[in-house]
């Protein structure tokens, strides 16, 4: 076993690969997924993983999608190409296997009529070949019990329709024999049976001279002979010549139909392997959804920064319960050296980092709370675990250097290498010595490492050295047990002497221990707790200010809605009151009308100008609404983000002003002389800059508005693989532009994950002014993974 092999079985990949392989729907993909392998080239890699993103939508999109009835049919194609006769049963696995191949090809085209989405899927579609004439040969031959059909040829029906005609003959010769009074006596029963394809009565051996005819078979016990009657040998003969014929007519069908599967082997073979393909797709990415996992971003391994990023990763194979692990590597370090007590944690973080990556580069989504980072390397290596051999006479130190020198024959730019207690298994101090001088040379061959050990000597190390640092995992000393939280830039501390006392050993034993341990040590260890401590208290502080903040927020939303509720039902009020003094104003100028009609000629005379001083008055007093109520009415709002040099109102006050910046998630102010930062969340535009993009004008309520328009706004959002600030700011760009757009309805995809990217939209879209409603995607729509949402009407 080499040592990739070795790091495959140490990472336990082969796990992933067999739980990879039960979402598969035949043999030919299971195939597929065991033989998986990670890709160290990055246009595979990425190749591979826009695969599985694609499928994964097909998932959301058509989630019952499937190629039920496809079957592993390569041996019998092979079978035919090389001259062999299939037989029934073989022909229609054929058969079935090509009508699953038609329909899947069906279902996946409807949802794949955007190829430009789905280009990698459509790509593997187009390579499934219509085979619907050999599927018609076959049917029209074989039929749903695998029997030749008798409409498979003319020959075939002619000889059978002949063969029940004379079965027919026969069977009424021999009722008529095992019913007549003449014989009954000498029948052991009247009944009729076969002896090798004879028909035949059970005739008593004393009465054998009263039916002559030719013996077949003899009972047990000799007292019954199965005679065929001489009067129907001669029709024996004709079924038996007829069962010949038809024999050799159903060979020749079936030779023939083996011969059309033969001329098209190289279709079928193409269509089962693109069907492989599909369904092995179809497979990450329903362990994708199993994970709950996204796709990460691949880089090159001479990637600028932490090249490898794992964010709230968890390990694949210890459940949903797993406590996750953040790891960052190849920015500032390029060795990350884990400390901590025994089953802390820290093989789980070696191994978790190690099969992430592999699973990566194999095209596999992983499980993490955003978009994870994972550089393409051309080796990911393990030494994990007690290796040691009686056969080859190693200790488990000499098996650790044994497969530690092969791994830095390799070691480079582009290598992973997990390295588990690191310099164990001899003399601590040669032990230390040892490991120091294999990650100083890792170092210089700028490989990437994750190390553990107990040994305090490389904790100092790992602290002094430039591209080294430390990892803790932490322990409560309440429990005496494992948090299994990772913590990056601290090295952990020894519990050794704690957790002995908290057992219950001596206190003059605990004393003594203590007073052999050397000051510098326990200086060391007194500072960690300390360290550990103060953020043990930051993180709570921290999370305290975090529940205030969104409280915060929250009370501060309500009050936006509560204020725009108000304000949306003041002009209402406003716009009610105005049409309604419109109407009364028609009915008084449409009564005038109607007196002036009804006057005579010389009553209109006399009257004419106080007429004309009615409607006067009342197109004066129309002037007055108009103006009064328009006058009352607030600049309208345009429903967008705010930008540099719009005009703005401060929700929360009530006044405006002009943005004269933009920074992050506030704007810079200016009300009257006075600057002020705002929230954007507490800013509404009211008018502002024309926009540079091509804009439309809306005539709302008399007022012309101008707003931005960007064509063809999609009804779906896709978030999945951002981080929660980016992600956040793409909603609200695509909100306003839904909004501008009219859209009343929305998909936003933010997958499922840790669920943390899912609370965060949901909490923006509480509250938020262009959003009236939302919930989960429900059956078909997504489910959790999605929240639909409904926008205000403009």
């Amino acid at each position: 076993m080499d040592i990739q092999d070795k790091a495959y079985t140490s990472l336990e990949y082969d796990k992933i690969l067999q739980l990879l392989s039960k979402h598969t729907s035949f043999s030919l993909s299971r195939e597929l997924a065991l033989s998986l392998r990670p890709l160290n080239d990055l246009d595979g890699a990425i190749r591979s993983q826009r695969e599985t993103t694609e499928a994964l939508r097909v998932l959301q999109l058509k989630p019952d999608i499937t190629i039920g009835g496809a079957r592993d049919i390569r041996s019998l194609v092979t079978k035919a190409s090389l001259g062999g006769v299939l037989d029934p049963s073989e022909l229609l696995q054929i058969s079935d296997t090509i009508a699953a191949a038609n329909s899947f090809s069906r279902q996946l085209g409807k949802v794949l009529e955007d190829a430009d989405s789905f280009s990698l899927l459509s790509a593997q579609l187009r390579h499934i070949v219509d085979l619907s004439d050999l599927r018609k040969q076959i049917d029209a031959a074989i039929d749903d019990q695998a029997q030749v059909r008798d409409s498979a040829s003319t020959t075939l029906a002619r000889i059978r329709s002949q063969l029940r005609s004379a079965h027919d003959r026969l069977m009424q010769h021999l009722n008529s024999l095992i019913s007549s009074s003449s014989y009954r006596d000498a029948l052991q029963e009247p009944i009729i049976t076969q002896r090798d394809g004879r028909y035949v009565v059970p005739v008593r051996a004393d009465a054998r001279h009263r039916i002559p005819g030719i013996v077949h078979d003899v009972s047990g016990s000799g007292q019954t002979l199965f005679v065929e009657p001489l009067a129907t040998v001669d029709m024996g003969n004709r079924i038996t010549e007829l069962r010949r014929q038809e024999s050799e007519e159903i060979e020749r069908i079936l030779a023939q139909l083996s011969e059309a599967v033969a001329s098209v082997a190289s279709d079928i073979m193409r269509t089962l392997l693109a069907l492989a393909r599909l369904d092995f797709a179809l497979a990450k990415a329903k362990f994708s959804q199993h994970l709950h996992a996204c796709e990460p971003e691949l880089v090159s391994a001479e990637y600028e920064g932490d090249k490898l990023f794992l964010p709230d990763a968890r390990h694949p194979l210890l459940g949903r319960d797993v406590v996750p692990i953040t790891i960052f590597l190849g920015g500032d370090f390029r060795v990350l050296v884990i400390t901590g007590p025994n089953t802390g944690g820290k093989t789980v973080a070696l191994k978790t980092t190690g099969l992430l990556s592999l699973m990566a580069l194999s095209g596999l989504h992983l499980p993490t709370s955003e978009r994870a980072r994972v550089p393409v390397l051309k080796y990911i290596l393990a030494d994990i675990g007690d290796e040691q051999s009686i056969e080859q006479s190693l200790s488990t130190f000499s098996s650790h250097v044994i497969n530690i020198k092969k791994m830095l024959e390799v070691a480079g730019p582009d290598t992973l290498l997990l390295l588990d207690e690191l310099g164990a298994g001899t003399d601590p101090e040669e032990g230390a010595a040892i490991a120091e001088a294999i990650i100083d040379y890792l170092l210089e061959k700028r490989a990437l490492v994750v190390a553990t050990t107990h040994y305090p000597e490389i904790k100092v190390y790992a602290q002094t050295t430039p591209g080294v640092t430390n990892a803790a995992v932490e322990f409560d000393l309440e429990t005496l047990s494992p948090t299994y939280r990772l913590t990056i830039g601290l090295p952990g501390r020894s519990y050794a002497i704690d957790i002995a006392q908290r057992l219950g050993l001596p206190k003059v034993v605990i004393e003594a221990a203590k007073s052999r341990v050397s000051p510098e040590s326990r200086a060391a260890n007194d500072l960690l707790e300390q360290i550990e401590a103060e953020k043990k208290l930051a993180d709570q502080r921290l999370a305290e200010a975090e529940q205030i903040r969104r409280e915060a927020e929250e009370l501060r939303s309500r009050a936006a809605a509560e204020l725009q509720e108000a304000e949306r039902i003041r002009e209402q009020a406003l716009e009610e009151g105005y049409q309604q003094a419109l109407r009364e104003l028609e009915d008084v100028r449409r009564e005038i009308d109607e007196v002036r009609r009804r006057l005579s000629a010389s009553q209109a005379a006399s009257k004419l100008g106080e007429i004309a001083d009615a409607l006067r008055a009342v197109e004066n007093v129309e002037r007055r609404v108009r103006k009064s109520t328009r006058g009352s009415k607030r600049p309208s709002v345009i429903r967008r983000l705010p930008q540099v040099g719009d005009s703005v109102r401060i929700k929360s006050f009530g006044t405006e002003g002009k943005v004269l910046s933009i920074s992050d998630s506030t704007a810079e102010v200016q009300v009257g002389s006075l600057r002020s930062r705002v929230p954007l969340s507490d800013l509404e535009v009211v008018g502002g800059k024309q926009s540079t993009e091509t804009s439309s004008q809306t005539r709302t309520r008399g007022v012309r508005l101008n707003v931005d328009v960007r064509a063809n706004i999609s009804t779906e959002l896709d978030l999945r693989g951002m981080r929660a600030e980016e992600a956040l700011s793409k909603l609200d760009e695509y909100l306003n532009d839904a909004y501008i757009q009219g859209i009343p309805t929305a998909r936003i995809i933010h997958g499922y994950g840790t669920g943390a990217l899912r609370d965060a939209v949901r909490s923006m879209l509480q509250g938020h002014p262009l959003v009236s409603g939302f919930r989960p995607g429900g059956p078909g729509e997504g489910g959790d993974g999605v929240t639909v949402i409904n926008l205000i009407s403009r």
